[in-house]
């Protein structure tokens, strides 16, 4: 839990720094070395057991912005996610996933789950009843995402976190979306909490990395695990990853402001068929967002009319890229079907609610009139390609 009322930037900005004791730095010194003595030291390091001094620090900030005990930095989200779950299963296992999830992990789930001998089931929907009802006498871990990509679905913390406690299960959630600043699911009784770092926590669009953040005997568990995986991180890019949480809090807070702007004005255009944000009073799951999360956060999803080729008009945009991944201070979008969930089937797809002519849109810390007026040419260039279609 959070301890002393600490503000959120003051967490971000001071807990866990190396102090300079040499030359007085006002940043964290770099400690690049690969080799450590082993000999008359309390702690012998090695970057691959993710304890060098850079490794540790990074690790305290992330743990505090969490309200964890402990916390791990790994290569990437993808290492994050793979370590969390494996520690808590074997063979003869299973596990119980949210029905809507960053593709990535359903395709690890899918692919590669039955190679260990782990079984898995996906809820029908995401009510605490569809989680119970997926529960098997060899179930040990519930696993969530909200709020979800992409279509920003929002699962109830506590409910979930209950429903684990009452069959002693462990609970994980992917927190990306919200990020520390507005979600901190261990508030809610969730167990495991992980990141993709190169997010919200890099949010320069320059850094790969993923976290896992949780009470010190569930650390222990992941970390026997880790050191033989090896999925941890160079000191540069951790030392790198140090400065971006600097900024976090006001990045974050920026990005909710122009996210539930863009959201409005995308709800109130005549060329958008739907939009996708848990800010919005339209959002089904609107209040339970509103009773877990600090800020809406800064992604969200939309579909444009079928007159509108959706491809055409990312293609059209000026100032918003067209670009892989998310969270940075520039504003993205992208086709989730064919990038973040391009690895699932058509039907499985479907199945979700993603449409191809989805477009997920993370907002930047841009002025949202920037935004509003690229969208807007954006839209009248395509329509003017397309007079035949906009006449029916």
């Amino acid at each position: 839990m959070k301890q002393n009322n600490t503000g959120i930037n003051t967490i971000c900005t001071h807990v866990g720094e190396l102090k300079d004791n040499e030359y007085k730095g006002a940043v964290s010194p770099l400690y690049m070395s690969t080799s450590y003595a082993f000999e008359d030291v309390d702690i012998k390091r090695y970057p691959r057991y993710f304890n060098t001094p850079n490794q540790k620090a990074l690790s305290k900030k992330i743990a505090a912005l969490e309200h964890a005990e402990d916390a791990m930095i790994f290569g990437s989200g993808m290492a994050a996610v793979s370590t969390a779950l494996l520690a808590f299963l074997k063979a003869g296992d299973h596990v119980v996933l949210q029905n809507m999830l960053y593709g990535g992990t359903q395709n690890l789930v899918t692919k590669q789950f039955e190679n260990f001998g782990i079984s898995y089931s996906f809820t029908e929907g995401l009510k605490p009843s569809d989680f119970e009802a997926k529960i098997k006498e060899n179930t040990k871990v519930i696993y969530i995402e909200t709020p979800s990509n992409p279509l920003l679905t929002i699962t109830d913390l506590a409910a979930v976190a209950n429903i684990a406690k009452k069959h002693n299960l462990v609970s994980m959630i992917d927190n990306t979306f919200a990020s520390p600043v507005n979600q901190n699911p261990i508030d809610f009784g969730i167990d495991v909490v992980i990141h993709s770092a190169t997010k919200y926590m890099g949010g320069h669009s320059d850094i790969c990395a993923g976290a896992v953040a949780s009470s010190k005997v569930n650390m222990e568990r992941i970390f026997q695990l880790a050191i033989n995986l090896g999925g941890s991180l160079s000191d540069y890019t951790v030392w790198l990853l140090e400065r971006s949480i600097k900024t976090m809090g006001i990045r974050v807070k920026c990005q909710n402001e122009n996210a539930m702007r863009l959201a409005e004005y995308l709800e109130e255009n005549v060329n958008i068929k739907q939009v996708n944000y848990p800010g919005l009073a339209s959002h089904p799951e609107h209040a339970l967002a509103k009773s877990q999360m600090h800020g809406f956060g800064g992604m969200l999803s939309f579909e444009l009319k079928e007159s509108i080729d959706a491809t055409e008009f990312r293609k059209a945009l000026k100032l918003i890229k067209s670009s892989m991944s998310l969270a940075g201070v520039e504003s993205t979008v992208l086709s989730p079907t064919q990038t973040s969930h391009a690895l699932l089937s058509e039907e499985d797809r479907f199945k979700q609610g993603i449409a191809d002519g989805l477009i997920r849109f993370s907002i930047g810390i841009e002025e949202p009139e920037d935004l509003i007026a690229d969208i807007d040419q954006a839209l009248e260039q395509v329509k003017a390609k397309q007079p035949a279609l906009n006449s029916q």
